[in-house]
């Protein structure tokens, strides 16, 4: 993995990056100087997540570091945060399950239909001690460190058609159904675990596509659902919950290890806090997006989960994406849950 960084970086990575990094990062020994941390994300200033890191990770740790997000991959072109930060060259991003995946397939389960059940199983998988080898290695072969877990919502199945004429209760009545998904065949995968019949489609195309029923419904989260209008054409959604979405506080580990004990405490409860800042504002958000849903005439109903639990887990048992996973680990997340 180290080589394989290695040779990214001669063939010219950082070029991806933004122009005029800084030359080097100042010791946390001297006083007249501040850690410049700066954060790179793909997300909006007014996302949750990067609201709660400057609300409060930036002020929680003001007095010995600077805290300078970048939204917008505006510093770092997206999907090079990791190698930014392994290379030297960035010192906080946002990363997803998957994007770790791409180095690590091992981190694959994380981003899997099911794995996690709600916001709070997720905290518990991050602090349970079955992540230990992963963490491990995320800093070992990339100089990554994964301080906190952030919630990012889940996705739900949203139709087209009212609950009168297909209630979505079991896996067996998405029998038939055509569910747009995202194209990769990870998401494809997922749909046909679900009971679907998944199309790949390209985001723009949703709405005409719901429209005019070339598909039968989409998954997203509900933010989604009301952002994009699709509570415009469809009648119901139920709430699969199939998956909760995550990102982790990715932090360098060439700084962490610069700083002192007592400066390290600081920064791991910053993050900490600042992760569940964003973990109730967007539960709260969620709450508030049924209840906009439902006054727009929308049915919301909760199916049987342990039933779409247990037929989607048991797709991936033996499949291709799931021969990276550490036996036993997926048994421990499912012990973990409600």
């Amino acid at each position: 993995m180290i080589d394989k960084l290695t040779r990214r970086a001669a063939l010219g990575l950082a070029g991806a990056f933004v122009v005029g990094v800084g030359a080097g990062l100042p010791l946390p020994g001297l006083a007249q100087d501040k850690i410049v941390l700066r954060m790179s994300t793909p997300a909006s200033d007014s996302d949750q997540r990067s609201l709660a890191l400057a609300g409060v990770f930036g002020p929680a740790v003001a007095g010995f570091a600077d805290y300078q997000p970048h939204y917008n991959a505006s510093l770092v072109a997206q999907g090079s945060e990791l190698e930014a930060i392994a290379a030297g060259d960035l010192e906080m991003s946002i990363a997803s399950a998957q994007e770790l995946a791409n180095f690590f397939p091992e981190f694959s389960i994380f981003a899997t239909g099911y794995v996690h059940q709600d916001a709070a199983h997720q905290v518990r998988v991050f602090n349970d001690p079955l992540m230990d080898p992963f963490k491990k290695k995320v800093e070992d072969e990339l100089g990554v460190k994964l301080l906190s877990v952030m919630y990012l919502g889940r996705r739900h199945v949203n139709l087209r058609f009212p609950r009168s004429e297909r209630n979505v209760m079991t896996p067996a009545d998405l029998a038939g159904v055509n569910l747009r998904m995202p194209g990769s065949d990870a998401w494809q995968f997922l749909g046909k675990a679900l009971g679907a019949n998944p199309t790949p489609m390209a985001f723009t195309e949703i709405y005409t596509a719901l429209q005019t029923g070339s598909v039968d419904g989409q998954d997203n989260p509900l933010p989604t659902v009301v952002d994009a209008k699709f509570y415009e054409v469809t009648k119901q959604v139920s709430l699969t919950s199939h998956l909760v979405d995550l990102n982790y506080i990715a932090f360098s580990k060439a700084v962490w290890d610069k700083l002192t004990p007592e400066q390290q405490a600081v920064v791991q409860k910053a993050a900490d806090d600042a992760a569940e800042t964003g973990r109730q504002a967007q539960l709260k958000k969620e709450e508030e997006l049924v209840t906009f849903l439902k006054d727009q005439g929308l049915d919301i109903y909760e199916p049987d989960l342990k039933a779409f639990r247990d037929h989607v887990q048991a797709q991936y048992v033996g499949s291709e994406f799931a021969k990276s996973w550490p036996e036993g680990v997926l048994e421990k997340i499912n012990a973990l849950g409600n």
